[in-house]
């Protein structure tokens, strides 16, 4: 089973210029194949998004735009993780709680996910997660 540990800091490469910098996401930048890509934007102060687990699926979240906090759980122990860096992204891989908060104005979270939308993936009650993590 996997823990917070198996969750992951990954920096992506960044090319600077003086018109600006370019970051680039390639086969070896994330341990797996995108499948599915969303983002989350125009979020109101002081909502919270997330609130489940996946039970097979990888998601690599990145703060395109400002900032917010992630807070993981693996069923022992929980670790928060601040995103503010547009060439910085979360590895989150499968049986890890995940909560989004402390949104910035004008936040926005790009997600990378392994597959495609699968409602039987997810894990939406805590409880849930717990015995899932206990199996």
């Amino acid at each position: 089973m996997s823990t917070n540990a198996d969750v992951k800091l990954i920096e992506i490469p960044k090319i600077q210029d003086r018109r600006g910098n370019l970051s680039v996401i390639e086969e070896t930048t994330i341990p797996f194949k995108s499948n599915r890509v969303y983002y989350l934007y125009d979020i109101p102060s002081g909502s919270r998004r997330g609130g489940h687990a996946h039970k097979i699926q990888q998601e690599f979240l990145i703060a395109l735009s400002g900032s917010f906090d992630v807070v993981l759980k693996d069923g022992k122990s929980t670790q928060i993780v601040t995103l503010n860096k547009p060439n910085a992204g979360l590895l989150i891989v499968d049986g890890i709680w995940r909560e989004l908060r402390n949104f910035s104005s004008g936040a926005v979270c790009l997600v990378l996910a392994s597959g495609e939308f699968d409602e039987d993936d997810y894990i939406r009650e805590y409880k849930n997660f717990r015995l899932f993590k206990n199996r």
